[in-house]
């Protein structure tokens, strides 16, 4: 602990209360999305070839925070189940990409309107307000836990 930071009687108790939070929207969330027939991670990446279109599977890792390994094993299962396919880059042959199917477009197209219904479900414990104050604090607080990570 640097001399600038001072141990608050607080701290542990934010801990904790945000680490429950976290568990109990997080566990509303994956319910929902295991409905689906999906996993939390095959859904992430599903969802994120939904919303940004193709991606070089290597970038995919960064972006849901998994491993490269993980990344191929999701695309597999995914493929095997027609939701997404790999497309090699028309440009660079050390480049694959994931892409997502016409079935897993249709599947997203039935189930995120319920997942986004689900997702107000669990945070509906706050107000519109509380919310927007939520989101700010919680930006702040990741970008100085991000800043002093060494």
């Amino acid at each position: 602990m640097s001399s600038e930071t001072k141990s608050s009687p607080n701290d542990l108790q934010l801990f904790i209360t945000l680490s429950r939070a976290h568990q109990w929207v997080t566990a509303h969330v994956q319910k929902d999305i295991r409905r689906s027939g999906l996993n939390p991670t095959e859904f992430g990446v599903l969802e994120l070839l939904y919303h940004k279109g193709e991606q070089p599977l290597q970038q995919i890792g960064e972006k849901i925070l998994m491993t490269s390994g993980n990344i191929t094993y999701v695309i597999d299962k995914l493929a095997d189940k027609g939701l997404a396919q790999r497309k090699a880059s028309s440009t660079d042959r050390r480049v694959i990409f994931a892409e997502i199917t016409e079935r897993g477009r249709q599947l997203l197209n039935d189930i995120f309107p319920p997942h986004a219904e689900a997702i107000s479900k669990a945070v509906s414990g706050l107000t519109e307000e509380e919310r927007e104050q939520a989101i700010k604090l919680l930006k702040k607080l990741g970008i100085a836990a991000q800043t002093s990570f060494t």
